[in-house]
């Protein structure tokens, strides 16, 4: 089990506060939640960002400012695109929600507190952030071969990004621009062409809708990665993208002498989309062998 206490592959999340979607996204180690998010929920408004615009404005007027305990980082915004936006950690959320009169003030507070109680708890214990991942694809409905694998390539993945962290790679653009290489040279297919292959839109990650060979490939191509950093000692951008380079096609080898032992192709285009809590069942869009 891998013994990195920074939290997830997935730098950003949508996450659910009963039935409606919060975005958040991990930050200098820490979670930043949506405020528009938030307080869509608290007020039911229909135009929640025009409602935190009066609400920052109407604080302002009385001496306090809002907007100094907010962060403004990019989002997945509606139109599928990443767009700068209001952010806040736990403890910002606590002082915003004080501003806004609402009687589900208290219910998000409490699931507030038991996000951050849960934060501390999986610092303290990593192998517990992993068990309540296997949990909660568990309860997504996918089945337990499928979960140890998408487990075992998070914590590859995990080790590849702190490598490229360590070697100069900006977090965020680079890693998408390293990412989308060795997933083109592996499968011949970069992210955006993928996921239309399987029918996904933007906001889907990829990889929680890939077969459980989809997802050794992808784990075989960023080992790969990791091993060739270190063998070159590898710094920048430049000469970790030659390294992914390699990587993938080193991945691609054996993909390509797989498909012909089996007739059919990996980069399958199934997807997970009509998963429940009682079964598991792939959406079939195409042929295999396309």
């Amino acid at each position: 089990m891998t013994k990195n206490k920074d939290l997830p592959e997935q730098r950003y999340q949508i996450i659910l506060f009963e039935d409606k979607n919060i975005r958040r996204i991990w930050n200098e180690g820490e979670w930043f939640y949506s405020v528009v998010d938030f307080v869509g929920i608290l007020t039911d408004s229909k135009d929640p960002k025009d409602y935190w615009h009066k609400v920052k404005k109407r604080e302002a007027e009385n001496g306090i400012e809002l907007s100094t305990i907010c962060r403004h980082l990019k989002l997945l915004a509606p139109d599928g695109k990443m767009r700068l936006t209001d952010v806040a950690n736990n403890e910002a959320l606590f002082r915003i929600i004080q501003s806004i009169p609402s009687k589900k003030a208290e219910p998000i507070k409490l699931w507030l507190a038991q996000v951050g109680r849960e934060r501390l708890e999986e610092i303290q214990n990593p192998e517990l952030a992993m068990h309540r991942m296997q949990e909660e694809y568990k309860k997504r409905g996918y089945d337990e071969k499928w979960i140890d694998v998408r487990i075992r390539g998070i914590i590859t993945r995990k080790e590849l990004t702190d490598q490229w962290k360590q070697r100069g790679a900006e977090e965020g653009k680079e890693y998408a621009i390293l990412t989308n290489e060795m997933t083109r040279e592996t499968f011949n297919l970069n992210i955006k062409d993928y996921k239309e292959h399987k029918t996904l839109d933007s906001k889907e990650n990829l990889r929680d809708h890939m077969t459980p060979m989809e997802l050794i490939l992808t784990m075989l191509g960023e080992e790969t990665a990791k091993e060739i950093h270190e063998s070159r000692d590898s710094q920048g951008f430049d000469e970790l993208k030659t390294d992914v380079t390699d990587a993938g096609k080193i991945a691609k080898k054996t993909r390509l002498e797989i498909e012909e032992k089996t007739g059919k192709r990996v980069a399958s285009s199934d997807n997970f989309l009509n998963l429940n809590t009682e079964k598991v069942e792939f959406i079939e869009k195409s042929p295999d062998l396309l």
